[in-house]
């Protein structure tokens, strides 16, 4: 990959920037730490691969930003190519991936920013770990590979070089193994059950032939006694129509019977009814005696009603006439009590002021006291008014002073707070690792269950095809037992044709054909049943699969969950991993507010008014207190005021009640003597009187006007008796005419009776000499019920035993498929162990680090040569003896290792014992080299080099063979970019990328 142009537009410290990689070969990017030069390289990273060191995606905008966009052209493999990733705030990115053709760009951005980034990756050959370790050498990480453990840099080699992949395919083919060895124990396990099965197969076949000599006796003797029953049933069936038409025969007859008692009971109430008629008759001149008298106390009933009229009148209007003279006596009583009322009231009046009107002089004393602390508290006021602006301001400044004290404290709680969610943040980082390893466990728990889902599957795919041969042989069996039954119906039909030669048959021939019929027509069914018994031995044995499998359904939800729950874990374990920084950050701002709350070093300028302030109230010398307790002394004198005008109020008050008393007391000996004249000579009293006398002169007594009319009442049955007569002489008529009509109907009746009873006694008497059957038909069916039950327990072992034949013979050949299966099985297991070894640690990855040590050694050398003129040289063993575990043992063991030998002019020393400059020669050229050959092994030319490691610990003739170093390396690339601080280094170079900082943003300079 060689840039050409890179653009960028609020990203990390940078506003806008663009650099023109064109024309450079080697160059130096240059500023001052913290300028933005890291960054600048990281928005390569971040465009390609959307990677970058911003632990959220979001830290990449710039502050105060919303969007954040890297344009970068560059060629690869002979082609142009440019990519466009930007991002709003709170939202996820978006990737543009073009390539140059005649002059233009053209999209090959797929759908999806993750389709679009496999694209990339796959078009450049290189994805981000391989060039982070490869072109990219980042700031920490030069050192990083000698620094580790010898055992432990092989590990780091070998993740370098993406040996994990084979590490995952050694540990799916265990896996794998497992898989195979777990289902061959089951093979060999069911193999011993179903070998036991099949030793059974001759004695269910001799079973067989015993119970088809016991079906074949029942069958004949089942036979026999059908015949036999239809014989009897036929007999039987006359008997029982002789007996229906007896029964029916005897309901008509008891019908006629009671038909005759019907008629019989009206002729005798009619007979009865004219009876009762001619009585009436008799009585003619009695009843019409009777209604005169009637008539005669009518007349006199009228006479002493209109008596009655007059004196309930009259009694009304006397009832009146009292009420209303009651009235006029209770409203002149109403007067007199309210006269007397108001009399009482001036009376009590009186009382009380006279009470008030004893304490005047003293009321003059008290008011003159009060006009004297008035003037007092009109002082007071005026120095308030004077000092109430400076308390107002006093009382406002000490609120300011507390509001920034209580604004530290809620900080400081803050504080705290962030403190304790960044430890409790950083507690759980043991309990995630714990859950890490317990998912892992249930993951791996849950792919052997998979596996044996499979199994399930495949078996009840089995059964499911048994079951559906078995209904096609059932639906086969119905549509036999179908054309047999039509074929008997046939047969059934008098002069019916045999039906295969279609001649007539005579009765021998006849009963032959049913009973062949008849005997296939059992066959089947005996097949259908057996098949029935078959079909629920599979459907429950499916059931209990359809359990497993929904069992296993069930335990196999949580997978995904698991999956996802492990990324998740794995992430926040990341995340929380960064919370140590914050955690410093919080405790120092905690020190510093704990500090000035300590000291009262806040709010310094408010406190010194408040002093000022409070030395001009104590010279002023105003005292609240004072003041309240002047004005409560005056309001409590007030009060003598009030007192000053009820007495005035007092004296208007006695001399308008000596004026109202005797024009009340003139009132109520008036009202007295109205209530006297109203009942002695009123109008009203007068009439009264005359009404009682005209009461008297009428003579209407209700005591014989009562008597009257209880005669009355009693005279009224006259009434009803002539009613009666005039409908018996209406009716006489009609019951005459009714009589002869019921008459002729119960002769007719009887008539009917003797028939009937004639064929009641011709059927009684052929049923009497006619055997009942029935005993012998129930004897005969209960019989054959017990021998059908019988066969039917005969015809299901029989079917069992044919079912059990048929499952052998599956059996049979499942125990050949299981064998076959069980073979390659152990041939699976047997390559998938032989690649497990291979792919591991001791296989191809162990080779594939025995044949790179040698290349990375001679270029590691080679690099360094250039830069210690040939005084260092580097070795790799990635063997070494180790102790002996007892000195009876003569053999050494053998360990696995990556030790790394340097040796100088003085010989062979360890790593540690250089100085910091040698150290950073050696660490940057084993660096150097293993981007080279990780850059090989992707399959692309390392042709762009980024190198933002520290040169500080070089001296200046360090920094000369770092620089020729990298001059003797640039042929073999397009593009090297040094990143450093240090000035004698950058000028070291003719074209440099100066980075600087102002109060905009990042910029960047090109100098040549």
């Amino acid at each position: 990959m060689i840039p050409l142009e890179l653009t960028l537009k609020n990203f990390l410290s940078y506003r806008e920037a663009t650099l023109d990689f064109r024309g450079l070969h080697t160059a130096c990017v240059c500023g001052a730490n913290g300028a933005g030069k890291s960054s600048l390289l990281e928005a390569i990273t971040w465009v390609i691969w959307g990677k970058s060191r911003a632990l959220v995606d979001d830290d990449v905008i710039y502050t105060g930003c919303d969007y954040v966009r890297v344009d970068f052209q560059f060629i690869s493999n002979q082609e142009v190519y440019r990519i466009i990733r930007n991002r709003h705030r709170g939202r996820s990115s978006h990737l543009e991936f073009q390539i140059e053709s005649l002059g233009e760009f053209r999209s090959l951005t797929s759908k999806g920013t993750r389709a679009t980034q496999e694209k990339v990756v796959s078009s450049l050959k290189l994805d981000y770990e391989t060039f982070i370790n490869s072109a990219y050498l980042r700031q920490g990480r030069a050192d990083e590979f000698m620094l580790r453990r010898p055992t432990e840099r092989k590990q780091i080699l070998a993740d370098l070089l993406k040996l994990e992949q084979y590490q995952e395919l050694s540990n799916r083919a265990k896996d794998l193994s497992k898989q195979c060895q777990g289902q061959a124990q089951q093979i060999e396990f069911s193999l011993v059950s179903i070998k036991e099965k099949l030793e059974k197969k001759k004695d269910i076949q001799e079973q067989q032939e015993i119970l088809a000599e016991q079906i074949q006796k029942l069958k004949l003797n089942q036979e026999q006694q059908k015949i036999k029953l239809g014989q009897l049933q036929g007999e039987e069936q006359q008997r029982k129509t002789w007996s229906n038409q007896l029964d029916w025969q005897e309901q008509q007859y008891n019908k006629l019977v009671k038909d005759e008692q019907r008629l019989q009971k009206e002729k005798d109430e009619i007979n009865q009814h004219l009876h009762r008629i001619i009585i009436t008759t008799n009585q003619e001149d009695n009843i019409i005696k009777g209604c005169q008298q009637l008539s005669e106390l009518q007349k006199k009933e009228k006479s002493l009603s209109l008596k009655f009229e007059v004196h309930q009148d009259k009694t009304k209007r006397q009832q009146l006439l009292t009420q209303k003279l009651n009235k006029e006596h209770n409203v002149i009583e109403l007067q007199i009590h309210q006269a007397q009322t108001q009399l009482d009231i001036l009376e009590q009046q009186e009382k009380e002021l006279q009470h008030i009107l004893k304490n005047s002089d003293e009321v003059k004393t008290t008011l003159q006291h009060l006009f004297n602390r008035r003037r007092y508290l009109y002082e007071l006021d005026k120095l308030q008014h004077k000092v109430a602006p400076i308390q107002q301001r006093y009382y406002n400044l000490q609120s300011e002073i507390e509001q920034v004290k209580a604004n530290l404290k809620a900080q400081l709680e803050q504080l705290y707070i962030a403190e304790t969610e960044c430890l409790k943040q950083v507690d759980k980082i043991p309990k995630i690792r714990k859950y890490i390893s317990e998912i892992d466990t249930n993951i791996q728990n849950l792919n052997n269950k998979k596996v044996y889902k499979k199994r399930v599957e495949e078996k009840g795919q089995k059964q499911r095809e048994y079951q559906e041969r078995l209904r096609e042989n059932h639906r086969i069996f119905k549509e036999k037992i179908e054309e047999l039954k039509q074929k008997l119906q046939k047969l059934n039909i008098p002069n019916s044709t045999c039906p295969l030669c279609e001649q007539t048959l005579n009765e021998t021939h006849l009963n032959h054909v049913i009973s062949k019929t008849q005997l296939q027509e059992q066959e089947i069914k005996d097949k259908i049943w057996m098949l029935q018994e078959q079909m629920s031995l599979v459907e429950k044995e499916l059931k209990t699969l359809r359990e497993e499998y929904t069992k296993l359904n069930k335990d196999l939800t949580a997978y995904p969950l698991l999956q996802k729950k492990f990324g998740q874990l794995e992430a926040q374990l990341e995340t929380i991993e960064a919370v140590n920084f914050k955690l410093k950050q919080v405790r120092k701002k905690i020190q510093e507010i704990e500090q000035k709350l300590t000291q009262n070093s806040y709010a310094v300028d408010l406190q010194s008014e408040l002093n000022t302030l409070n030395k001009e109230l104590k010279h002023l010398n105003y005292d609240e207190q004072t003041h309240a307790l002047v004005r409560g002394e005056v309001e409590q004198l007030r009060k003598a005021e009030i007192i000053q005008a009820k007495l005035e109020e007092a004296n208007h008050r006695q001399s308008i009640i000596s004026q109202q008393k005797p024009q009340l007391i003139k009132k109520i000996s008036a009202l007295k003597q109205e209530i006297k004249d109203l009942h002695q000579t009123s109008k009203i009293k007068q009439e009264i009187k005359e009404i009682e006398q005209l009461i008297q002169n009428l003579g209407y007594k209700n005591s014989d006007h009562q008597k009257l009319l209880k005669s009355l009442r009693e005279s009224h049955f006259w009434e009803l008796k002539f009613q009666e007569l005039q409908q018996a002489k209406q009716q006489y008529p009609q019951l005459q005419k009714r009589l002869e009509i019921v008459e002729i109907r119960l002769n007719d009746n009887l008539t009917e009776q003797k028939k009937i009873k004639q064929e009641i006694d011709v059927l009684s008497f052929k049923i009497k000499h006619t055997a009942d059957q029935r005993e012998v038909i129930a004897f005969l069916e209960k019989s054959i019920q017990s021998q059908r039950q019988k066969l039917d327990e005969l015809l299901a072992n029989r079917g069992r035993l044919e079912q059990s034949i048929s499952q052998l013979e599956s059996v049979k050949q499942q125990f050949t498929d299981d064998k076959k299966q069980l073979k390659d099985i152990y041939r699976k297991y047997r390559v998938y162990t032989e690649l497990a070894k291979a792919f591991g640690k001791n296989g191809i990855q162990a080779l594939m680090i025995e044949n790179i040590l040698p290349q990375l050694e001679a270029e590691t050398n080679q690099i360094l040569a250039r830069l210690t003129d040939n005084q260092l040289h580097i070795q790799f063993f990635t063997q070494r003896k180790g102790r002996s575990g007892s000195s009876r043992k003569k053999t050494t063991k053998v360990i696995d290792t990556l030790d790394i030998l340097i040796s100088d002019y003085q010989g062979t020393r360890s790593y540690e014992t250089y100085s910091g400059g040698e150290a950073f020669r050696i660490n940057f050229s084993i660096r150097l080299a293993l981007a080279k050959l990780l850059a090989q092994q992707a399959g692309t030319s390392l042709q762009m080099l980024i190198i933002d490691e520290g040169f500080g610990t070089q001296d200046a003739q360090g920094c000369e063979q770092l620089i020729a170093a990298i001059n003797a390396i640039a042929s073999e690339f397009s593009c090297i970019l040094s990143v450093t601080h240090m000035p004698r280094f950058k000028e070291a170079f003719q074209c440099r990328i100066e980075v600087y900082k102002d109060n905009q943003g990042s910029k960047l300079k090109l100098v040549s």
